[in-house]
């Protein structure tokens, strides 16, 4: 009988709730644990200028994702982006709903 009581289980608590802790001090970087930053091609100063002519409805989500990257979101909205390989292959993919204007 002894054994049968101190095997009764003690009834559920419910849980605490979990404190947030804020740190004081961020932990300090050393120079070497720093990622190299990228270094960035120098501006050509080549520079194109893509217009929105076509609505993005009903087209797959990459060719709204594009728009979006290339800075356009809105019919007859301009964005003027530097001339580089990546930005003339977003063109590329989305030519039926951008008028593309060279500048200097």
């Amino acid at each position: 009988m002894a054994d049968e009581k101190e095997t009764k289980k003690a009834p559920a608590k419910k849980p605490a709730a979990k404190k947030t802790e804020t740190k004081a001090a961020p932990k300090k970087e050393t120079a070497a644990k720093k990622a190299p930053a990228k270094k960035k091609a120098a501006p050509s100063g080549k520079t194109v200028t893509v217009t929105q002519i076509g609505s993005p409805i009903g087209r797959q989500a990459y060719q709204r994702a594009t728009l979006i990257g290339l800075g356009l979101n809105k019919m007859h909205r301009t964005s003027t982006l530097e001339d580089t390989p990546s930005v003339r292959g977003m063109i590329e993919k989305v030519k039926h709903l951008v008028r593309v204007e060279d500048a200097a």
